[in-house]
């Protein structure tokens, strides 16, 4: 049992002054509750980013407290400061105060798991040798009761030397006590914490922290020596004759302490834990017997290689439902909204390019942006829920036997997954990977699932021409055994390429899935939802304001040059013939008449939006690009569909209808079944022979399932990985492949036709 003391009373401690800003540095292991404590303690006053050169979330908040601003930096989650990469270098810097775009945090909240007191601990003793304030905030004191533990808080503060503060960050308890804990820590000089480790190995830190001309801290001469190939050499050495002379010097002080008999790395786990054995004396009073735990037999049925398997599997189906199904009614909200906003400048403007640029241009690519949140919502929620309960992790340990084959591991598994409905909401969810090899070979694989938006693509062709036969006995037809294989090809390639980058571009070891899998808990609502919001205001604020700026440009590109009236001569006077005989019919009551003018007052629009189309900057490209696009089977029309859609893959289906003078609204009904007529009906002028073939509609299909035919999910991409160095690349490798599996299809294809 942990109690909660109450804040001490009287007046505060002063420090230097009322109007200085202090930084609050939060560290911790995974699944402590330290988000949940960073969120409670901030509120809705947060702000996220990328710590410039890694992609390594940089979380902010603020917080007044009697007058003064505390800036709190989250820091990533480790178990470690045992820095072997860049990503993880991140919270070693801030906290020796070795970032310029974060300060030198006055005092660090280490929190702590009070159910895995000697665990947790380890990270404390590193952080205690930085040189900091340190606050100790105690969570979980719940989970160590429901175990049957019961914890001395005073004792341990006691025995560690600085402050401890039990805390139930979601239920608000202890957080009073734990900032009064931070501002008298802030107000006087950290602890003296003496080194856990043996005299020869402080002897040797000293020996060489006085041949370093650039004086590093401490702490990072222990890691040179306890750290195979770790990140900090490079910080100290930058010249590569300097780390080869620092490399030899590093090798015979290890030499030397192997035959003092401090073997390293062994000493530093060694030397920490005799020191949380000593600091832990007498504080933890362990139950007389054993504890049943409902938690063990849980997991016994979640992780089940079949019983888990088949849970795990119906947990996927709903998120997969729901990111795909429940979000569509929010999504055709959405669209239905910004079609009447589109209405309304159409009827209360002159056509012009003012109004296309408002309707198709501004609106058309805002409504591109907010049309996504739902999806995004909706999968953070749920990703949000299963990690605060405890699910995902049991999820990710299921699914790693299938995915360490490819080079990932299980944390891989959820992020492609949910790109089945959308990558832009699947990349994002590459955030729980922690190392940055893995999760870059999962970003770039995640386009490669068939996303929602490929759909109308592969129905309209399926449909089109497909034939719809059926085998053994109706119960696989061929159309869904086409439309299942267009799912399957991303899935193979993705596999393909992961494999090829973790051995070359991205190449490292198959990553060992090592994971606490932390207590089962109710989630908060308050941080799902806290977390949904920011995820989608994150989408908003960076990725959306490139897809806008996209559509601009694509726009310009379609609208012009214009053509001028005397070019559209036969068409303007054969509507205006029809709209005079419209009018007689209107005057004589004559319907069927009047419908069947209207109809082909429509098909006289389309073919003049049609012609503008083909005239267009767009329409020439496609031109220009058809000696390259002819082996895949397809003509400039087809070529200049292709290039309309890159802003969207969607698009590609109304662009037909523009190019093919069926008109822009071909989703669904009569537009569907027209369009479906039109390409049937398309001919090579130079041959008359069909257009649209088999092997064609098989060559698009394939190249839409390999392309990168999306810049929203190209600027979520660069958005994640601050950089647009992986971007070009996931765009150039994805139409590379695409332009290759379209021509073997058509051309393997036309052998059989």
């Amino acid at each position: 049992m942990v109690s909660y003391p109450t804040p001490p009373s009287g007046p505060t401690m002063a420090i230097a002054s009322d109007n200085q800003t202090w930084t609050i540095a939060l560290i911790g292991n995974p699944n402590t509750g330290k988000s949940t404590l960073f969120g409670a303690l901030s509120g809705s006053r947060q702000r996220v980013g990328n710590y410039p050169g890694v992609t390594v979330e940089k979380k902010l908040g603020e917080v007044v407290h009697d007058g003064r601003r505390w800036v709190l930096v989250d820091l990533p989650g480790t178990y470690s400061l045992a820095a072997r990469s860049l990503d993880e270098m991140v919270a070693v810097d801030v906290l020796l105060g070795r970032r310029s775009d974060v300060q030198t945090p006055d005092v660090v909240v280490c929190v702590v798991a009070a159910s895995n007191l000697a665990r947790n601990l380890y990270l404390l003793s590193q952080v205690l040798e930085l040189g900091r304030p340190v606050v100790v905030a105690l969570s979980m004191g719940d989970l160590a009761e429901a175990d049957g533990l019961t914890i001395d808080a005073a004792r341990l503060s006691r025995q560690l030397g600085v402050p401890v503060v039990p805390i139930q960050a979601q239920r608000g308890e202890g957080l009073e006590a734990l900032k009064q804990a931070v501002e008298e820590a802030g107000s006087k000089p950290a602890p003296t914490v003496a080194s856990p480790f043996p005299a020869p190995f402080r002897e040797e830190v000293d020996r060489l922290s006085a041949t370093l001309a650039s004086a590093p801290p401490r702490y990072l001469i222990e890691r040179l020596l306890l750290d195979s190939g770790s990140e900090v050499k490079a910080q100290i050495a930058p010249g590569e004759s300097d780390r080869a002379q620092l490399q030899q010097q590093v090798d015979d002080a290890r030499v030397r302490l192997a035959e003092a008999g401090c073997r390293v790395p062994g000493v530093e786990t060694t030397a920490r834990y005799a020191w949380i054995a000593r600091a832990t004396e007498g504080v933890v009073e362990h139950p007389e017997h054993a504890v049943s735990r409902s938690a063990d037999r849980l997991d016994a049925i979640l992780t089940h290689k079949v019983w888990g398997s088949l849970i795990l599997a119906a947990v996927l189906l709903l998120t997969f439902s729901a990111v795909f199904a429940w979000a569509q009614y929010p999504m055709d909200w959405i669209d239905a909204g910004f079609a009447a906003v589109s209405s309304f400048l159409e009827e209360s403007m002159p056509d012009g390019p003012i109004r296309s640029l408002l309707v198709k241009g501004v609106v058309g690519g805002i409504g591109a942006v907010v049309i996504f949140l739902p999806q995004i919502f909706i999968l953070f929620f749920i990703l949000t829920a299963l990690e605060e309960c405890g699910y995902l992790s049991r999820a990710a340990y299921l699914m790693d036997k299938i995915m360490v084959r490819v080079g990932l591991s299980g944390k891989s598994f959820i992020p492609l997954l949910s790109s089945f409905a959308c990558a832009i909401p699947g990349i994002m969810a590459t955030r729980v990977i922690e190392n940055r090899r893995d999760r870059l070979t999962t970003i770039l694989i995640a386009p490669l699932m068939s996303c929602s938006a490929r759909l109308p693509v592969y129905t309209l062709m399926i449909a089109a021409f497909i034939p719809a036969r059926s085998y053994l006995g109706g119960l696989i037809q061929l159309q869904g055994l086409t439309m299942f294989a267009m799912y399957m090809v991303g899935v193979v390639v993705a596999a393909a390429v992961a494999l090829i980058l973790k051995r070359t571009l991205l190449r490292s070891a198959t990553p060992v899935f090592l994971m606490e899998m932390p207590a089962y808990q109710w989630p908060s609502p308050r941080v799902i939802l806290h977390r949904m919001l920011e995820r989608g205001w994150d989408f908003l604020q960076n990725a959306g304001t490139i897809i806008f700026a996209v559509s601009i440009v694509m726009w310009g590109a379609l609208y012009y040059p214009r053509i001028s009236p005397e070019e559209l001569k036969p068409l303007l006077v054969e509507k205006a013939r029809i709209e005079a005989e419209l009018d007689d019919a209107n005057a004589a009551n004559d319907a069927p008449r009047a419908e069947s003018l209207t109809a082909a007052l429509d098909g006289i629009g389309h073919r003049m939006d049609g012609e503008q189309e083909r005239r267009s900057f767009l329409g020439r490209a496609g031109k220009v690009i058809e000696p390259v696009v002819r082996p895949l089977g397809w003509d400039w029309r087809i070529g200049s569909a292709v290039l309309a859609s890159f802003p969207a893959r969607e698009v590609v289906v109304a662009t037909m209808g523009v190019i093919f003078d069926v008109g822009e609204d071909v989703d669904e009904g009569e537009g569907a079944q027209r369009l479906t007529g039109a390409l049937q009906a398309a001919t090579w002028p130079d041959t008359g022979k069909p257009l649209f073939n088999v092997p064609v509609a098989l060559s698009v299909m394939v190249f839409f399932a390999l392309c990168a035919q999306c810049v929203s999910t190209l600027a979520v991409i660069g958005r994640e990985t601050q950089s647009w160095v992986w971007p070009t690349l996931s765009f150039t490798y994805m139409t590379v492949l695409a332009y290759i599996g379209a021509f073997l299809v058509y051309q393997l294809g036309m052998l059989f036709v």
